[in-house]
């Protein structure tokens, strides 16, 4: 096996043609070996090797620096530079993180990449560094197709056409990104591939790059050729690739939206090695909005890069037809465009993954806020309990949204209250409404929740005690039932257990009232500790004689984190929640 004798890419350059090849299969077997056990990025993975492979034989990495963008596609990377026992050695996977990261690998790794279309632009930062320095590596790039319908990619092209210098691009085009490619400029992708990068028409010259084709990006013999011709280039370059994703999985290359991301899975079959039959808020989510979709042509579903976020797969988005956009990986101008939908009559939901929300705060607090138009934005795993990975932890939410201006911030304790929510968001016509779609396991409640949430900023006290008040916050209101019967059993307190559901006001009048008698107040938040929910109301009882106890998650770098183990060390089991207080 070669990948054994592959410590660093000097020991690539060394193969023969028909080697590399067998290189090549040998990379496959790694990702679909860690991919089949662990859950990972398969079909962009598999499409890349050849084109890896070539960078590695032809340029001087670490050197060189090679940048990836949001490392869907770093796999064959990492194996050729030392960590191929992440993907081989069924005991050390734990040991390798799934995206870029130099903490993992500083010499080989140039940054923490998980979100999309920032590569281009932090190479152009090397880049200048490199000029003023003069020094003479090569920056070279790689970027997929869908990750150029991200703003922040077409920055980093027109200013690395600006700087002039060095500079070799990727295009990894695979006519895919999660799902399938939205966006104008994929028109001309198309074209490019059509006319064999002859097409007068071309968006990269147009930005001052040169440009090279490459019809097989996954012809090895032909991508190495390519760039020994562009090495030490002196002025900035495209090199346009045409890949297969999945390529050389045969349910990859059928079916690639699916197989984009895995759970573990038998290789064999292709079937999934745990099948999750259980509900999810985003099936749940999709249901939902095509019932009322049939009633109301207005109401239109809008994502960005990830449909099924809110449970919108193929099937789910032919059926919505016009009622559905995907805008691609551009969560700006979902924000921005939903302002404008519902300024033109129309009923907006915008669905999204917590963590990229944080690319959005301008349009939020600008486009939309100071409009005040009526969208719906649903912010999914804004949870401790969602992804784990340091590129995307989804818990910085609340400090975030429930500090801008004008946005009503709702947070459902469970399936019922988030569709009562979201039914009001819709229909209501005065307010930009985010909500907080719980985290973990769908719950389900009795209870009867209000239909109308107009009037803001009104908690909901269930149940009311004394001494104690406990103000749970969203997912974490089970919890905050489990801390109330922890402490009626082992302290005698009956406390007052209250569901705040406004994120992005106070309760002024009912936390006032807790002044008559009770003595401390707890506050528990699935997110941020520090300029989150429970700091509001510790301010507002700074002055008293109330004394407030705040549970969350501390600010800090969290990677690839035990659910159990983060609980724990915050303090937010009931057990040392009742000891505290």
């Amino acid at each position: 096996m070669f990948l054994e004798n592959i410590q660093s890419p000097k020991d690539v350059k060394v193969l023969t043609m028909k080697q590399l090849h067998e290189l090549a299969k040998e990379i496959r077997d790694g990702i679909l070996n860690r991919d089949s056990n662990i859950g990972g990025h398969v079909g962009p993975n598999l499409g890349i090797v050849e084109a890896t492979i070539a960078m590695h034989y032809v340029f001087n990495c670490p050197e060189d620096k090679f940048i990836f963008d949001v490392s869907h596609q770093s796999y064959p990377h990492k194996m050729l530079t030392g960590r191929a026992y992440g993907y081989y050695d069924n005991s050390r996977f734990q040991e390798i993180s799934g995206y870029s990261s130099p903490t993992e690998s500083p010499a080989y790794d140039q940054f923490e990449l998980g979100h999309t279309s920032t590569s281009i632009s932090l190479a152009t930062g090397l880049q200048k560094a490199r000029d003023i320095k003069g020094t003479k590596e090569n920056i070279v790039v790689v970027i997929g197709d869908g990750s150029l319908s991200g703003g922040e990619a077409l920055e980093g092209l027109d200013e690395a056409g600006e700087l002039g210098t060095g500079i070799i691009i990727v295009v990894n085009d695979n006519e895919m990104s999660i799902a399938e490619n939205h966006g104008g400029l994929y028109k001309n992708l198309a074209l490019l591939r059509e006319t064999n990068g002859k097409a007068e028409c071309n968006l990269f010259r147009a930005m001052g790059l040169d440009y090279k084709y490459v019809a097989d990006g996954n012809d090895v013999e032909t991508l190495i050729k390519t760039f020994e011709e562009v090495k030490n280039i002196d002025h900035p370059i495209v090199i346009h690739i045409h890949t297969e994703k999945g390529k050389g999985y045969a349910p990859a290359e059928k079916d690639k939206e699916t197989w984009h991301w895995s759970m573990p899975f038998d290789i064999e079959t292709g079937k999934l090695k745990k099948q999750d039959n259980g509900e999810d808020y985003g099936n749940l989510t999709a249901e939902y909005l095509l019932a009322e979709m049939k009633k109301d042509k207005h109401l239109v579903a809008v994502t960005s890069g990830t449909p099924t976020v809110a449970g919108f797969f193929k099937a789910r988005r032919e059926e919505a037809g016009a009622q559905h956009v995907d805008v691609g990986i551009a969560e700006e101008q979902a924000v921005a465009m939903i302002s404008g939908m519902a300024k033109g009559g129309l009923r907006p939901v915008y669905n999204v993954y917590s963590t990229f929300i944080q690319r959005t705060y301008d349009q939020i607090a600008q486009d939309l806020c100071i409009n005040g138009n009526p969208a719906v934005i649903n912010l999914f795993c804004a949870s401790m309990y969602g992804m784990n990975d340091i590129t995307h932890i989804g818990f910085y939410d609340i400090p975030m949204l429930s500090n801008i201006p004008n946005l009503v911030y709702l947070a459902p304790t469970c399936w019922e209250e988030y569709k009562a929510m979201l039914g009001w968001g819709i229909k209501q016509t005065e307010h930009p409404v985010a909500i907080r779609v719980p985290g973990g396991a769908v719950t389900h409640s009795d209870e009867k929740f209000d239909d109308d949430y107009s009037e803001l900023n009104r908690f909901k006290m269930p149940h009311k005690g004394s001494k104690i008040a406990i103000v749970a916050l969203g997912a974490f209101y089970g919890l905050g039932k489990q801390v109330a019967a922890m402490l009626k059993e082992q302290k005698g307190i009956d406390a007052t257990l209250i569901n705040p559901r406004f994120i992005t006001g106070l309760d002024e009048e009912m936390l006032e009232g807790l002044k008559a008698d009770h003595e401390k107040v707890i506050t528990l938040e699935d997110g941020a500790l520090e300029g989150g929910f429970g700091e509001k109301i510790a301010r507002f009882y700074g002055d008293s004689d109330i004394k407030t106890f705040c549970f969350g998650i501390k600010k800090g770098l969290y990677d690839r984190y035990d659910y159990q183990k983060i609980a724990t060390d915050n303090e937010l089991t009931p057990e040392q929640i009742v000891a505290r207080v």
